[in-house]
Formats: structure tokens, sequence, C-alpha cells
């Protein structure tokens, strides 16, 4: 039962703002009625002691100039303590009393206390005070040296005053701070629980919106708190909830993307290793009688599986460079030199489409930054694509200057693209529907125009295409030119 009382008070912030605010009002009204209470004491006794000190005074004077007029010692000394309302008693340096206001009090040999005897060795006057032990009155006693304090003293003065009234006022004074310390800690226990909703409200819903947030829901709260510190908090954790939506935004994304690449790569690999697969069992059943036939189903197989690395190999560059792990060493490089030599390099494989691939140079000034590798395997990827899509035609691939760019067209009169199509083509694994060829050399995976976009990008470079189906599709390569 303790422990669920624990964890629903630590649980309970408006508790426990209210638990504290009381208990620290409730120590310092405590400690202000005592302190006060101290003061007011001692400044009452403080009066008292003072009134009493006077009074002696008076009394050693008149005791000091007594004449035979006012009568006797005994005499005066009842009609001062009769004016003085206290007890006025005489006696010498061994203590006895020699003389006291109250006649009957007086006992033979009696002496007054030694603190008293200590007092008129001294000869400095005193007040003390002390609480009768039988009653319970509070007593105060004023010590005087009798006589002038210049000459020898030999007898000393005690004025002994019964303050009933002082008790009483002090009595009454208290009861006074301890009520109003009670009235004062009602009024504290209503502000405290004012404050505690106060501060206590804005944490809550904070909290709440937190909880939400750990949830899930980063839907924004613009809702604004009554404490500057708490707007502090909340414009804090909004940002921070821009921070996850953005984050979750990202990784849903990247998450379908990778579920999509899976399912991509599981297709494009799946028909060629079907193929693989049939041609082998083929072979190994005893389906080609003649050597002819196993040769060409050996053939068929060394097919897909140079298409199936191919694929491979692209997969691998693709998630290289999207994951940054391809460096691009940008060097000066004479664009118009690597087009025209990988034209060169890539004329036999037209052939096999009975196509040609001319070369022109309009401008002396082709110098670019970037890097050979990477330059040379857009060029060759982009013939890829244009051999491809071209039979018994013309694959042109222009250098041109315009301004401050080196422009690089490749263009077939091939089948063209659809237009429905054409905004595909930079996705993975898409292939043109209508594409004609399918030889192994120079058919694609579906990846390449995925490749050289994100290379030109790399290398600070824009690309664009135009197509018509039936009259061909042109590449439009354009990157900043290379000056010292």
């Amino acid at each position: 039962m303790k422990h669920k009382l624990s964890e629903q008070f630590n649980k309970n912030i408006y508790t426990r703002l209210l638990f504290t605010n009381v208990i620290v009002f409730s120590i310092a009204l405590v400690l202000l009625i005592s302190f006060s209470s101290f003061m007011v004491k001692q400044s009452v006794y403080g009066m008292i002691e003072q009134d009493l000190l006077r009074k002696s005074k008076r009394v050693n004077y008149a005791l000091s100039r007594q004449t035979t007029g006012l009568g006797t010692e005994q005499e005066l000394l009842k009609f001062l303590a009769d004016s003085f309302d206290a007890r006025i008693t005489i006696f010498n340096q061994e203590g006895t009393i020699l003389n006291i206001s109250a006649e009957q009090e007086i006992v033979p040999g009696s002496k007054v206390d030694t603190k008293f005897i200590e007092m008129l060795t001294s000869g400095k006057a005193t007040v003390a005070h002390k609480i009768d032990s039988e009653t319970g009155q509070l007593t105060f006693t004023a010590f005087i040296p009798m006589g002038d304090a210049e000459k020898v003293v030999e007898n000393g003065i005690l004025l002994e005053s019964r303050s009933a009234n002082t008790d009483l006022i002090l009595n009454k004074m208290g009861l006074f701070l301890y009520v109003g310390g009670i009235i004062i800690l009602m009024v504290v226990i209503v502000v405290s629980v004012y404050l505690a909703m106060c501060i206590s409200k804005p944490i809550t819903r904070l909290a709440t919106s937190i909880a939400e947030y750990n949830g899930g829901n980063y839907i924004l709260n613009n809702e604004k708190y009554s404490l500057d510190e708490i707007n502090v908090i909340s414009e804090q954790i909004k940002k921070l909830t821009v921070t996850l939506e953005n984050i979750q935004s990202k990784s849903s994304k990247i998450e379908g993307e990778r579920t999509r690449l899976f399912a991509e790569i599981s297709h494009e690999l799946r028909t060629p290793l079907t193929a693989v697969q049939g041609f082998a069992e083929a072979v190994r059943d005893g389906m080609a009688e003649d050597k002819a036939l196993q040769d060409k189903y050996l053939d068929m197989i060394c097919t897909q599986t140079h298409h199936i690395t191919r694929l491979v190999d692209d997969i691998l560059s693709l998630s290289r460079l999207e994951s940054g792990d391809i460096a691009v060493e940008k060097l000066p490089l004479d664009l118009a030199a690597l087009a025209q030599g990988v034209v060169m390099s890539m004329e036999g494989i037209a052939k096999i489409n009975n196509s040609t691939i001319l070369f022109t140079k309009k401008s002396d000034k082709s110098v670019v930054l970037g890097d050979v590798d990477r330059m040379e395997q857009i060029i060759r990827n982009l013939l890829k694509n244009a051999i491809n899509a071209t039979d018994n035609g013309s694959i042109n691939v222009i250098i041109e200057t315009y301004e401050d760019e080196v422009q690089l067209t490749i263009k077939d009169n091939g089948i063209g693209i659809s237009p429905d199509e054409l905004p595909h083509i930079w996705d993975r694994f898409y292939s043109v529907k209508n594409q004609r060829n399918t030889d192994s050399a120079i058919k694609g995976t579906g990846l390449g125009l995925v490749i050289v976009k994100k290379l030109v990008q790399l290398q600070d470079g824009k690309i664009d295409v135009e197509s018509q189906p039936g009259k061909g599709t042109e590449f439009c390569l354009s990157f900043p030119f290379f000056t010292d």
C-alpha cells in the first residue's frame, strides 16, 4: 500500500508541487513565528529589566538620603515596595539579610543567594530573571550597590518584582502569533494550491504531448503555455518533432526504396536464372541430341550468365554511388578527345545492328573538370542505349561549346521513346518496352541511365533527353567549361 501511495505521489506532479510548497512555507512560517516570539520576549524582558534598574536606583537614592521625618528604614522600605509593587531586600557582604520590605518574612540569620554576594563584590548593577519552581511565575530581581558607588560598598539592595502581567502579556502575544500563523498557513495552502495548478497544468500538457510524440504522433501542437521556461522547452520539442518527422519520412522512404529494390532485383534476376536453369536441364536431360543444339544451349547459358554479371555489377555501382563510396577525382580533361576514343571503341558493336557512329567536333574548346573513368562510363552507357535502339541507322556524337558550358550530344534515329515512358527512363530496372536488340553484348540491365544521371550530377553536370517514337532519341549533357 505504501509503495502504491509513493508511486502515485511521484507520478502526480500536482501533488508533489503542492506538498513541497506547503512544507516549505510551513517551515518558513514556524521559523518566522519562533523568531518573532523570541524577539518580542527579549524586547519585553529588556524593557522590564531597564524599568527595574531605574526603580532600584530610586530606592538606593531614597535610602541613602533617609531622614527621620520619613520614619524608620523598615517603614521606608515598605513604602517604596508598595510604590514599585516589588519586594526590597538589604543585605551585607556576608549575604546576611539586614532588612526586608515584608517584615513578616524576616528570618534571623537568613541569607541571600551566593550569586548576589558575587554581584555585591563586583559592585555592578545587574538584573536577573527566573521562573519560580513552585508557582511557575516569572520573577525579575535587580541588584544595585547601596550608597555612593564612589565609596566603599558594604551593603547591597535587591528589588524583586513578580511580573504576573508580563506573563499574561507574553502568553497573549504568543497566542496571537500562533493564531495568526495558522491563518497565514491556511492562506499559504490556498496560494500553494493555485500555484501548483498554474505550474503543473502546462507541465502536464507538455508531458502529454511528449507521450504522444513518443507514441509516434508527430503532429505539431501549437499550444502556448503560461510559463516562459515551459514555452522554451515546448519550442525545442517542436523543433525536435520536425526533425523526427523528417527522419521518419526519410526512414520510411529509404525502407520503401529498399523493399522495392529487393523486389526489382529479385524480378530482374529471376528471368536470366530461369533461362539458365532451363537450358542447363535441357542439356542434362539429353533434349539437345546433336552437338550444334548443345552448343546453342550452352551459348544461351553464357549469354544469360554475362547478363547476370553485368546486372550485379550495375547494382553494386549504384549502391556505391548512393552511399557516397565512389570518389570522383576531378581533373581537367578534353571531353572531345575522350568521346572520340569511346566512339572508336564501340564502332564494332554498332555494326551488329548495321548502324554507324559519327563523331563531330564543332568547337576547339572542350576542356571540362571531371573524372576520366566516370566520364567514359557515362558516354559508353549512352552509346550502348543508342545502339540498342537503332537498327540500320546512324548515331551522332556532337561536341559543342555554349558560353561557359561544353555540351555533348548523343543522337540516334532509332525507334524512340513514347511520351508515357520517357519520364520513367531514370527509374531503376526500367527498360523501354519496344527496344529492339536483345543481344547480350548490348542489352541493358535497366540501371544504366540511373547510374549515368548520378555520375553526371557528381561532376556538376546536367543531362536532358528528348525523344519521339519512330524518329529517335537525343541525350544532351552539359558540363562547366574549365579555364585556368
